[in-house]
């Protein structure tokens, strides 16, 4: 298991018939984006159509995990017992995935020290056998 950043009273994330394929690549610790194959749009979270040319057929392009915070905030109030606080909640620009941001949280450092354009990479939070979650540390 690797290192947990929040507790066990956590809520879940939920996935559904669209999200599926995307948790099980996450579950192997591979970070991937939705790549629509008739016009090559990326996005996330996954959707069952392309926003761009409305296909329905797209594949999963792994990205590096690389990336910046585009912008964050400091969350001083618990989602679940015995989290620590405060903690950061971020959108981050993945570097390589056609302008994909994502949300996540930005772990290993101070919550204060965190800021806009800081480099970022994504570590996995192993929830369980079947399901871990991205979360972003700072490059180096």
């Amino acid at each position: 298991m690797s290192e947990r950043f929040f507790p066990d009273s956590m809520p879940p994330p939920m996935a559904d018939a669209t999200t599926l394929p995307w948790w099980k690549e996450a579950a192997k610790h591979r970070l991937v984006v939705q790549r629509c194959t008739s016009c090559q749009h990326t996005c996330l979270p996954p959707s069952p159509v392309c926003s761009e040319c409305r296909s329905t057929e797209s594949d999963w392009q792994e990205v590096s995990g690389r990336g910046e915070v585009y912008t964050f905030t400091r969350v001083h109030r618990p989602v679940a017992g015995n989290q620590e606080l405060p903690f950061v909640i971020a959108v981050i620009a993945l570097k390589g995935s056609g302008g994909v941001r994502m949300m996540s949280n930005v772990v290993g450092v101070k919550p204060e020290d965190v800021e806009i354009g800081m480099a970022v990479e994504v570590i996995w939070e192993d929830m369980s056998e079947e399901l871990a979650v991205p979360r972003f540390r700072p490059v180096g």
